[in-house]
């Protein structure tokens, strides 16, 4: 069974696509770390720790897909279906999504942080994002 998971995970697009997400957050962290000079290994493992459970769970909740047969595909809007091109949605891909879009606002936030262009827009969606959620970024200077 657990052979059988470890294929279906890498074959699995999203997944692949998680994985993407999880890197470019740790080197884009690592970058910020340097750039402010501010390496805290507290943060570093608690980020290793949340990104290690994060893949350890997709891999469980693909071990549940394969046991008991979820489709989940019936709480997606049938735009977003067609955009993706998929016929099924485990449970491990529902959650692999909701991941990658948390990693994302995390890379968007160390783009931020690194000085890297992010248009005006985006950078003050994740101000009141990160307002409304944390307080990891830091407010702007009036």
């Amino acid at each position: 069974m657990l052979q059988e998971t470890l294929k279906l995970l890498t074959g699995n697009s999203f997944f692949e696509i998680l994985l993407i997400a999880v890197v470019l957050d740790t080197i884009l962290g690592v970058l910020r770390a340097i750039k402010e000079h501010k390496f805290n290994s507290c943060v570093g493992i608690d980020g290793a720790i949340r990104k290690a459970a994060m893949l350890l769970s997709v891999g469980l909740l693909m071990l549940t897909d394969i046991i008991m047969h979820i489709n989940v595909l019936f709480m997606v809007p049938d735009k977003y279906i067609q955009l993706l091109g998929i016929q099924k949605m485990g449970v491990c891909e529902f959650f692999c999504l909701l991941f990658v879009l948390y990693e994302a606002v995390s890379i968007l936030k160390n783009m931020t942080l690194c000085g890297l262009p992010v248009p005006e827009r985006v950078r003050e969606y994740i101000q009141k994002f990160l307002d409304d959620m944390t307080d990891e970024l830091p407010k702007e200077e009036e």
